[in-house]
């Protein structure tokens, strides 16, 4: 009878069975080690990417901040030419305004009526002057009243004075300026 011995085949195949398993275990692990690299790596990237791009938007929006301060001083400037510029216009148009009222004043002044004074403050005008009688007095009102830099022309004072030997009449007359009152109803 001839015996044959088994064992040693089964613990063999045991044995290669169970190398088999960890090469197995082992080539997993390395490949799940080489995805979990990847995806590292990749996470990285993007990671590296991302911060780039958050470099570059926050370089732009510095650059705009600059740009945008640059913007405000040129609107500062604007409003500073602007209101300039309102000024000027203001004062070219209250240059002609003095020399006409008082080329106005020269024209409407009768002969033998004599002008000694003369103050404007804002829109109310002050006349003092001198004449021969009070009938001149009042056409020379009655002249400011239709002219058209004057209204609510009123006399203030008229009394008797003498000067040279001569009576006259000397009087303050207040009026208004019919210029200064219209801006202010339009605004």
């Amino acid at each position: 009878m001839i015996r044959i011995n088994l064992l040693p085949v089964r613990a063999a195949k045991k044995k290669e069975t169970a190398v088999q398993q960890v090469v197995f275990f082992c080539a997993v692990i390395v490949v799940i080690a080489v995805v979990v690299m990847a995806l590292y790596f990749m996470r990285q990237a993007q990671v590296a990417s991302t911060q780039k791009e958050i470099s570059a938007a926050n370089a732009k929006i510095n650059e705009l901040k600059a740009k945008i301060g640059k913007l405000e001083e040129l609107k500062a400037l604007k409003e500073q030419v602007k209101r300039k510029l309102d000024v000027l216009a203001q004062l070219r148009k209250n240059k002609t305004g003095p020399a006409q009222r008082l080329a106005t004043l020269s024209d409407i002044t009768p002969d033998q009526l004599w002008l000694t004074g003369y103050s404007e403050t804002g829109g109310d005008v002050r006349i003092s002057g001198v004449a021969y009688s009070e009938e001149l007095i009042a056409q020379y009102m009655r002249a400011l009243e239709a002219s058209a830099d004057f209204m609510n022309v009123e006399l203030i004072v008229s009394e008797q004075t003498e000067a040279a030997g001569t009576k006259l009449k000397r009087f303050d007359v207040s009026m208004k300026l019919k210029a200064a009152t219209q801006p202010a109803g339009k605004k």
